[in-house]
């Protein structure tokens, strides 16, 4: 049935669209990478906290096991701005490029790792990696893609991310410390060369003032051969529309200032943008991720740790299909309704068991092996069908144009910071308050997200990525 749904006439493999769709994949590649970076460190940890199980000839206390856990935030902040600010400097091709950079720098610094410091290193260098992917790939997509399946295509960033985290999973519960290294670090390598054979954004070239490559360019994301009259005739009207829209763009002015920050309309779109990135982390899917161990721990699970870890990894992917699928069919904003209200509902009936795990002695045993699992997948899958995938889709979307590099690396480093708070405190709020509280508390959030989202968030299908809409 869903497969079904994605073969509309709309579809993301029409033969126009054909340029638009390998682009995309190929584009996402660098987040795969940086999925399996992410996946590798919940198993390892645990190897490297282990007395006789370390890979390396050091341990990892419990305290820098956290701060190796948030120093990735960091490095996406970094990230965040850095590449916000090289976005409309040198391009986003360019910037492309640059992702590969620190990501490579985190498979060398992980093989040659000698203390605790090279990986403390190799996370900050993954996280810039992963800020900028934030960053770069939805712009990037967005501007060569048609509105009727902009959000399919971008989506396909979590799909890949959920991908390799599953990857890095299998590969760091099974595969030998240092044969991952050289395993994986090839793939940066071929996403660089991958990459030379598209060109750079129509928009961006247009801004530029390269009309002649912004044509030719335009002409290969929209398969064009212009082989009549009427192809040309059509092909010169969808240019026009958009040299207009971004001549009109830059006409207002070559520099962004503080004032555009200041209009109407830019405040509307940024609260609107953090709020969303609000949201997004204290719903607490990623955090949940991160601490899945701990958590089935606590309530005394039955499930062993790395097999529950792939499953996860499963469903996150199954949920991420499912947003790319339904994303461009239903709209965002009934997929993020939908994600909140249900990650509501079983983050608090998550919360209800560990309560009786925790706070009483009832009898769990005939669930323990497999109630909280289950009830932690439907989380998982809850918050990858929405809250995840389309909050990234709906910033880029709702942003004007002008501001829209820049203002998307003011939330996202806000997204970097908001998770690297989270991410440490959410372990002594688990000890102090309990499970079954943590829980409740990202319910709670939840039930918050879903309230603003339904009262004040727009839809965003079809909106022109070119021009400011009102």
């Amino acid at each position: 049935m869903l497969f079904n749904m994605c073969k509309s006439s709309e579809g993301v493999f029409r033969s126009e669209f054909r340029p638009q769709l390998l682009a995309a994949a190929s584009v996402t590649i660098i987040t795969y990478c940086h999925g399996i970076g992410l996946g590798w460190f919940p198993p390892m940890l645990s190897k490297l906290q282990s007395p006789d199980g370390s890979p390396l000839g050091f341990n990892a206390s419990v305290e820098e096991g956290s701060w190796l856990g948030a120093l990735v935030c960091l490095g996406g902040c970094t990230g965040n701005i850095l590449f916000g600010l090289l976005l409309d400097l040198i391009g986003r091709k360019a910037c492309l490029y640059g992702l590969a950079i620190p990501h490579i720098c985190f498979w060398l610094l992980i093989y040659f790792a000698k203390s605790i410091e090279f990986l403390y290193a190799a996370r900050y260098c993954a996280g810039i990696t992963g800020g900028g992917t934030y960053i770069v790939i939805p712009i990037f997509i967005g501007e060569i893609v048609d509105p009727t399946i902009r959000g399919r295509l971008t989506s396909l960033f979590t799909l890949t991310l959920n991908s390799g985290m599953l990857t890095g999973f299998i590969l760091s519960s099974h595969v030998p410390y240092h044969i991952i290294p050289m395993i994986v670090i090839l793939f940066p390598l071929i996403f660089l060369l991958i990459e030379s054979f598209f060109p750079e954004t129509p928009s961006y070239l247009l801004y530029s003032a390269q009309e002649e490559e912004a044509e030719k360019s335009f002409k290969f994301y929209h398969n064009c051969k212009a082989e009549n009259k009427q192809e040309l005739a059509q092909f010169n009207a969808k240019f026009s529309e958009l040299r207009n829209a971004v001549m009109a763009q830059k006409s207002q002015t070559d520099v962004v200032t503080w004032r555009d920050f200041f209009t109407k309309r830019a405040l509307r779109a940024l609260s609107m943008g953090i709020i969303l990135m609000m949201i997004n982390v204290f719903t607490g899917g990623f955090a949940l991720l991160n601490y899945t161990s701990t958590i089935f721990v606590a309530i005394q699970t039955d499930i062993d740790p790395n097999t529950n870890t792939i499953i996860i990894g499963v469903v996150q992917i199954v949920g991420t299909i499912t947003a790319i699928i339904l994303i461009d069919r239903f709209g965002r904003k009934i997929l993020l309704m939908a994600s909140t209200a249900s990650m509501g509902v079983f983050l608090a009936a998550f919360g209800m068991y560990a309560f009786f795990a925790e706070e009483t002695s009832a009898d769990l045993s005939a669930y323990r092996s497999w109630l909280p699992l289950l009830i932690m997948a439907f989380i998982i899958l809850s918050a990858n069908i929405g809250i995840i995938p389309v909050t990234f889709v709906v910033l880029v979307e709702i942003l004007p144009p002008k501001i829209r590099s820049k203002a998307s690396s003011i939330c996202l480093s806000l997204l970097s910071i908001l998770t690297f708070i989270l991410l440490k405190i959410f372990p002594p709020f688990m000890h102090t308050f309990g499970l079954s509280a943590s829980m409740w508390a990202c319910a709670a959030f939840s039930a918050l997200g879903l309230f603003y989202i339904t009262i004040f968030l727009p839809e965003t299908k079809g909106k022109s990525m070119s021009k400011d809409e009102k």
